[in-house]
């Protein structure tokens, strides 16, 4: 039958600690994010219906500026009177295969766990320890994920959106303020700023693509139990020779995402 949090959480020890450690961090969308990938359901929030974004722009010292990840973004917020700034990343928009991943944090930038930077520019092993110091010392943290089957339904841009959607709604302390990698902000009624190449250049974008990335690959290696044909441990769903070697043997399983072939 399809799998759920309990299973999950008997094979990923690290999920366990971090559900019962961080509950009140990560309110209810972490079930949510544990039953979606195995049941085509997808994340839905009142926010998301007929929202307005509001779309406002940095202080142009800011834009097209190449730098590490920093606070810079989130103080030229705070300085106009907003205090709750939530930097939202998303991972999984490629792979042929698993969901899409989106997390949303609001850091305390007086706590700043040493080494936060963009996950494509760490190892697992790094990601791994920044995992529980981001949701120890955040403010607030939320993770959504869209299934493939809602992906092939609504297309991989709409699910990105609807589970970056899904992650604000989750916050337990209500954002002011979006920031958010790339170039689309999802339809949620907040002013906001989509940053290109924002995981390299804001600290709160950088911390949710650590809890996507962290997530995601976890959620893949539960799949790779499954469906140990695939590989999806060693490639996160991703289009590898081993991957498609795989597809014309066996075909797709149900987390395929059909409309990417």
């Amino acid at each position: 039958g399809d799998w759920c949090a309990t299973g999950l959480l008997r094979r990923f020890p690290r999920l366990a600690r971090t559900v019962v450690k961080y509950a009140p961090r990560i309110h209810g969308i972490m079930i949510n994010f544990f039953a979606s990938p195995f049941r085509s359901k997808s994340v839905k929030s009142d926010s998301m219906k007929k929202s307005a974004v509001q779309k406002t722009r940095m202080p142009k010292s800011l834009e097209g500026q190449k730098t590490s990840p920093d606070d810079r973004y989130e103080r030229a917020w705070m300085a106009q009177g907003f205090h709750a700034i939530a930097g939202v990343d998303e991972v999984g928009r490629g792979p042929l295969a698993g969901p899409v991943v989106a997390a949303a944090v609001i850091l305390d930038l007086d706590a700043i766990p040493v080494g936060l930077d963009d996950s494509k520019a760490l190892n697992a092993r790094k990601r791994a320890d920044l995992y529980p110091q981001i949701m120890a010392q955040a403010r607030a943290v939320a993770v959504a994920s869209v299934p493939a089957p809602i992906i092939d339904r609504i297309n991989i841009r709409q699910a990105t959106l609807r589970a970056m959607a899904g992650a604000l709604a989750g916050l337990s302390i209500r954002p002011d303020v979006m920031l958010v990698d790339g170039r689309d902000l999802p339809a949620v009624a907040l002013k906001g700023e989509a940053v290109i190449g924002g995981d390299a250049k804001v600290l709160s974008i950088a911390a949710a693509s650590i809890i996507a990335k962290v997530v995601r690959d976890d959620m893949m290696t539960a799949l790779d139990l499954r469906y140990p044909v695939y590989g999806f441990s060693d490639h996160a769903g991703y289009g590898t020779a081993r991957h498609l070697e795989a597809l014309r043997l066996h075909g797709p399983c149900p987390h395929h995402r059909v409309s990417f072939a």
